[in-house]
């Protein structure tokens, strides 16, 4: 992560932090010191001891006092600090800012195979099976992570689809593979005036049972052929994936010291705070 980048994420930072009150007394460290030592070992691919060395900061940031790695531990773990984080990154990625059309997808965040991790169960991944965690996320086609969540490998997409969907506005298209195909997907998501667009079995529409209306207006979408050109486009979230990883700093494989669900999720908020900073800086500068 290079200066200027730090620079955009630190400043959001700053001013989330001012508008969240403090609670309780005063502490030794500040939560938005805490949050921004994590933010920098996170922006270095490195564990989170590793931000409580002095020898570990440059000049574009150096705190004055740095807590012990057990204080430190022990307050990221604390509610503040959890509003700042999601805070930054909501304001980093404009999560409140609709498109035409979002993509819903997941990616597996495979770990080793000799892992001692207890949370991280085995699930299919492509050419097989894998042992990890699954990033779920809804994607704005302009590549911005709008909602997302972590599970592990085994979770059903379906039931974290039913978890995201609610939590951000979609615009007039919503786009997913054949994993998504589901009446209970299609009604929530007809709830926000969003047609989801998956694609769909032959027979789809013909069973005797009640169907959803909203999937059964996909069926005919896709028999006049209007659905095909526009499903065409959920490409976008691989690409929005891909960028993810491609950038310094970005969202790799997982390393050895991200192990257990919290410290998995808190690395991945990391990661996608990086990104729409990268993001900002690409798009100002074309």
């Amino acid at each position: 992560m290079d200066s200027h980048g730090w620079q955009v994420v630190y400043a959001a930072l700053r001013a989330v932090d001012r508008r969240i009150p403090q609670t309780g007394r005063k502490k030794t460290y500040s939560d938005m010191l805490i949050v921004a030592m994590l933010l920098w070992a996170v922006f270095h691919d490195r564990p989170q001891g590793w931000a409580c060395r002095r020898s570990s900061y440059s000049g574009v940031f150096h705190p004055s006092r740095l807590p012990s790695q057990g204080h430190f531990s022990r307050r990221l773990r604390g509610e503040r600090c959890q509003r700042l984080w999601e805070a930054v990154e909501r304001r980093l990625a404009d999560a409140d800012v609709p498109t035409p059309r979002s993509f819903l997808d997941a990616r597996p965040l495979v770990v080793g195979a000799c892992s001692k991790d207890g949370e991280a169960k085995p699930g299919r991944v492509y050419g097989g099976f894998a042992r990890g965690y699954k990033l779920h996320a809804i994607v704005s086609d302009d590549w911005r992570v709008r909602a997302w969540c972590v599970t592990a490998l085994n979770v059903s997409e379906l039931w974290a689809a039913e978890v995201l969907i609610p939590r951000t506005s979609l615009g007039s298209w919503l786009l997913a593979d054949g994993n998504y195909d589901s009446a209970a997907l299609y009604d929530l998501a007809d709830q926000q005036d969003c047609q989801l667009l998956t694609p769909l079995p032959k027979n789809a529409g013909e069973g005797h049972r009640p169907q959803s209306l909203a999937r059964l207006r996909a069926v005919e979408l896709w028999r006049w052929g209007v659905a095909e050109p526009i499903h065409r486009l959920r490409g976008g979230v691989e690409r929005c994936f891909g960028q993810q990883s491609s950038l310094g700093g970005g969202l790799a494989p997982l390393p050895a010291w991200v192990r257990r669900l919290r410290r998995v999720e808190r690395w991945v908020a990391g990661k996608l705070i990086i990104y729409p900073a990268r993001l900002r800086l690409h798009r100002a500068a074309a």
